[in-house]
């Protein structure tokens, strides 16, 4: 499954399901077939994936501090990070709050 997410404001922006599910349930959305994000709850769903990067990027820095401090070799994360992932979608966020737009998927 994908998840096209679509707005007037910004371009349409496609998403595997894994990823646009995790994004969906960072910012606190069901991340169903079908679903709006109004501008009001756009702050908060900027604010909520800014936090997920940042956590996600401060414990893999304490990973991998970790790992070096007891001489061990530097562990594995996911080729593409949270923050790959989601500046597009944090991009779309952005551009549709200032325009007072929404973003729907699945319709």
């Amino acid at each position: 499954m994908l998840y096209k997410f679509k707005s007037k404001a910004a371009g349409d922006l496609i998403m595997l399901e894994p990823n646009g599910r995790r994004v969906l349930e960072i910012i606190g959305k069901d991340a169903g077939p079908k679903g709006i994000i109004l501008p009001e709850q756009m702050p908060g769903a900027i604010s909520s994936l800014e936090s997920a990067i940042a956590k996600e990027e401060s414990d893999q820095k304490a990973l991998a501090d970790e790992a070096k401090a007891k001489g061990e070799p530097a562990p594995k994360f996911d080729g593409v990070s949270l923050r790959q992932r989601a500046v597009p979608f944090l991009d779309m966020l952005k551009r549709c709050q200032q325009a007072g737009a929404e973003v729907v998927w699945g319709v």
